[in-house]
Order: C-alpha cells, then structure tokens, then sequence
C-alpha cells in the first residue's frame, strides 16, 4: 500500500474515487480524497465566518464533516500560482511525515481548478492570535513553563524536517502564525505550501522569497537563497518573541521599539537582557533561564550563517 493510500484511507466522510487525481497530477491514481462539494457543504459555503487564517498559497476555513470531525480546510488561490507539480510535491512531503509537533493532514481535493488541502483542526489557533495577538484568548496561560515546552516543541518539529526525513525539508516561513496550538497547547508546526525539498547533496536553493518580512534571514530576504539555517534565523525572532510576548515589528510603538530584535541586541550589548522578557510574567519565571532562551534567540539571528547553530 503507497503512502498515499496509507494517509488518505485515515480519513472520516471522504468521498473515495478510484480515478486519477486529474490530468495534471500523473502517477497518482486510486487515492480517496474529499470531494468539493463535501468541502463546501463542511464549511458553509466557505462562508467569512468560517475563516480562521490566511496562509502563504491562500485562506484557511473551519469545516466540520458530515460525521462532526472538524477539520482545517486551506484553499490554494489561484493568484498563487501553484502548479500541479508543485501540489503534487506539496502532498508527498506531508503524507510521509509524522510528528507530534508538526500538522496532521487529513486529505485533498483536486477538482477542476480546485486545490485544496483538509488537516485536523487545532482547537487553540495560533501564537500570533493568542500569545501575540491583540484579541488573546483569556482561557490560556502562557506562564513561564508553557512557552518553554512551547519553544522546545517548535524547535524539536523544525529539527525533524531538517535531519529527520530524507531529502530534508526547508519550511522556509517559520512564524507566529504558523504555530498552531492543540487541546493541549502542543505546539504544531503548519503551512508546508511555502516548503521546499532540499536535496540532501544540495547546500542551497536559490528560489524566489516566499517567507514574511520580519522573519526572514538576510541571505534569503536579498538573494533568494534559503538553507537550512534560513529556517534557524526565523526560530531564533520566533524564540526571542515567545519570550518576550510581543511581535518582532510593532510600527505602534516609538520608532526605536519597533524591531525588537535590534531592541534585543541592543539590552544585550548594555548586559541588560532581562529588560525583553515579558512584564505579564508570573512566579514560575526562571528569569536566568529566559534570558538564555534569548542567548538562543540571538544566537540563531547571527548575520553570518555558518554562526548559527543547527536545530539538532
């Protein structure tokens, strides 16, 4: 049984059909996946308030199927431009990954000019919505040991796309908002449409920049070039973020606060690191812990690239 089988057979209320995919997609046949209608019945009619996110290929709706699973349904847009070849790259590299800190995919549509892909659904969204959000959810605490299992949780799911699967995988938009949270508050790495293989006898990619300003490594954000360590760079704003409970750019605040990787550096430099970590923290905060979760931070965010570590 192929890895598609394996994957899309676990799926509830999927509508099997024993044909290929469609023309564009050669070489994948007798897979079960949703049908659109299914999809549009299991979200309304990709009804506004049914929209939970915007990924990199296009939005995100809540749906629940016909048997009450509710699921995260991303529609690829067509703006996006996304070729058959590369939803097809997109499907392989998700089926044959599992780990707890990554997104399960539940299964596909490919109908028409529809592509779309349907994972579980995570009941507690994302970082950007909650951690950093202006709209943050009042039911979660993010004390001191919750962000830490938090950061370890998102750094053990990146390591396992780098060194646990062959060819390795680049997500190349690690952010606030593509770190899902479960029942559980388990972080969930999302949002592989802005991923690429990188073939394991291949040190980089030059491609065009798909990640968020922000986030991105200098090395990618001005020549393309992503890597392994373009991922690093991204962890270390995400970590230095967790830490201090706000978004790497706020163009609200003074003109000198607005990056807080360079207000971060700059408390390093003067020895007054413990000014970034978040005020709002309660008695569990190991403040020298903290501040070398954001050692890490700054560690990973290094211009240089040979001088950040590797997640593993």
């Amino acid at each position: 049984m192929s890895c598609f089988s394996r994957i899309f057979k676990r799926t509830s209320g999927g509508q099997q059909q024993t044909g290929p995919l469609n023309e564009d997609l050669p070489g994948v046949e007798n897979i079960t996946r949703f049908s659109y209608k299914e999809l549009d019945r299991a979200t309304a009619r990709f009804d506004q308030s049914n929209k939970i996110g915007e990924g990199g290929y296009g939005p995100v709706y809540k749906g629940t199927l016909r048997d009450g699973t509710a699921v995260a349904v991303k529609v690829l847009s067509l703006q996006s431009r996304q070729g058959a070849r590369e939803f097809l790259s997109e499907l392989i590299t998700i089926s044959d990954i599992s780990h707890e800190n990554l997104v399960k995919l539940y299964g596909c549509c490919v109908e028409g000019s529809h592509k779309i892909l349907v994972y579980n659904y995570l009941e507690n969204n994302s970082l950007a919505q909650t951690l950093l959000g202006s709209q943050q959810h009042s039911s979660i605490q993010f004390n001191w040991s919750t962000r830490v299992n938090i950061c370890i949780g998102v750094a053990q799911g990146l390591a396992y796309l780098h060194d646990g699967v062959r060819p390795h995988v680049v997500h190349r938009d690690i952010k606030a908002s593509n770190i899902l949270l479960d029942q559980d508050l388990t972080p969930k790495i999302s949002d592989f449409g802005l991923a690429k293989l990188l073939p394991s006898d291949v040190s980089h990619i030059s491609t065009r920049v798909a990640g968020t300003l922000g986030y991105l490594a200098p090395e990618y954000a001005i020549r393309g070039q992503v890597t392994r360590k373009s991922d690093v760079y991204s962890f270390g704003v995400l970590l230095i973020e967790i830490v201090s409970g706000r978004c790497n750019t706020d163009t609200k605040l003074p003109y000198e606060d607005q990056i807080l990787l360079e207000k971060t550096w700059a408390y390093y430099d003067q020895g007054q690191l413990d000014e970034i970590i978040d005020s709002s923290l309660g008695d569990d905060l190991d403040v020298d812990e903290a501040c070398r979760f954001l050692k890490v931070g700054l560690l990973c965010t290094k211009n240089v690239t040979k001088r950040r570590p590797d997640m593993s």
